[in-house]
């Protein structure tokens, strides 16, 4: 029977990591397990952490069901990850600690991240990735200008942490948090990267090219597990030396960014073969355009294709998506007011997104 992680842990979350090895769902389970708010709950650097049943108690006396279901957004059924952990074998007793959220406006910083010690003696750090809005997809892009405040950030909490852990370590993220794993991983002090088992690169996006050229990524590079669902959008963005296994989804377009949709059967997901053309399209596209252009035009026709989403309306992407006609004639409205230089290239980029989402375009 074909699920998804919640599904998994209602079918698998009586085996114990001794009976059922750890995993690619449990992986993104941990990840997943990085948005839900913990603010004021789980415990930050130096206090005794706290096992996830224990944890899942605190959280939900401090939010009610009425709280949690007012939240529309992409990251609405996060807690419902710690809420079926803690009915489980596998993860009720695992423990979290080192708790950081730190968001900075002024310096654009967004960064969080958390370890969760397994029955198996490992250590998971996950850090958390962006939401699905358009600013965060628009903070995704601007990862091709270089190194951003948050990889800096992953970078110091895995060297301070990861060598204070006693075990094996496991690294990953969805989303942003993907790539500040694989940095982090390739960045961090050698004796760390030595206790390193895997990194995991759920749907993040990629890198300038340099970097994948830096001594500590190549070290690490054999050990990167990248996944990206079947029609992979912010997954695809810039460079990746590893090639990813594609994951069916329940759901188009966007919405597949969405871990909660990833195909689940037994142990493991579903896989496909490679993108669906819709999204190979896209992002043949957007491959051309970032790397045939220099910075300077290359930062304009960004901000031209972001205000073009944004005259919408719609402040994530899959609001963009539901919005189906309307927002698009919005869009193609939009694109005749930019310059001629700029129009062409996002006309055809803004086409090439659209027909990802709709099977009849």
């Amino acid at each position: 029977m074909v699920g998804n992680i919640i599904d998994y842990l209602r079918w698998r979350g009586d085996l114990t990591f001794a009976q059922s090895p750890f995993n690619n769902v449990d992986n993104l389970i941990l990840s997943q397990l990085s948005y839900v708010n913990l603010d004021g709950i789980a415990p930050g650097e130096g206090e005794e952490g706290i096992p996830i049943e224990e944890l899942s108690d605190i959280f939900f006396q401090k939010y009610s069901p009425e709280e949690l279901k007012k939240d529309r957004s992409f990251l609405r059924r996060a807690p419902e990850i710690i809420k079926e952990m803690a009915k489980t074998v596998r993860y009720r007793d695992a423990v979290v600690k080192n708790f950081v959220n730190r968001i900075d406006e002024e310096k654009e910083l967004q960064f969080a991240a958390l370890e969760i010690c397994l029955s198996d003696g490992t250590s998971y750090i996950a850090y958390r990735g962006t939401d699905d809005t358009i600013v965060g997809w628009k903070e995704d892009f601007n990862l091709s200008k270089g190194v951003i405040l948050s990889e800096e950030a992953a970078v110091i909490y895995l060297d301070h942490f990861g060598e204070l852990s006693r075990g094996q370590l496991r690294i990953g993220g969805h989303s942003k948090g993907g790539n500040l794993a694989v940095y982090a991983a390739a960045m961090c002090k050698t004796k760390v990267q030595e206790k390193i088992l895997k990194v995991y690169d759920n749907d993040g996006p990629g890198f300038a090219d340099n970097f994948l050229e830096q001594e500590g990524f190549l070290r690490m590079k054999s050990r990167v597990e990248r996944l990206i669902p079947e029609g992979s959008i912010i997954g695809m963005l810039l460079d990746h030396a590893v090639e990813p296994r594609y994951i069916a989804s329940s759901q188009t377009g966007v919405r597949q960014h969405d871990g909660f949709t990833w195909q689940v059967l037994g142990p493991d997901f579903i896989y496909k073969k490679a993108l669906n053309k819709r999204a190979a399209l896209f992002n043949e596209t957007l491959d051309n355009w970032l790397h045939n252009l220099e910075e300077e035009e290359r930062n304009a026709l960004i901000s031209d294709f972001f205000s073009v989403m944004e005259v919408t309306g719609a402040s994530t992407l899959t609001e963009l998506q539901d919005g189906g006609l309307r927002n698009i004639r919005l869009m193609l409205r939009q694109i005749e007011q930019l310059n001629p230089e700029t129009r062409e290239r996002v006309d055809e980029l803004i086409k090439a997104l659209v027909s990802a989402w709709h099977k009849f375009i």
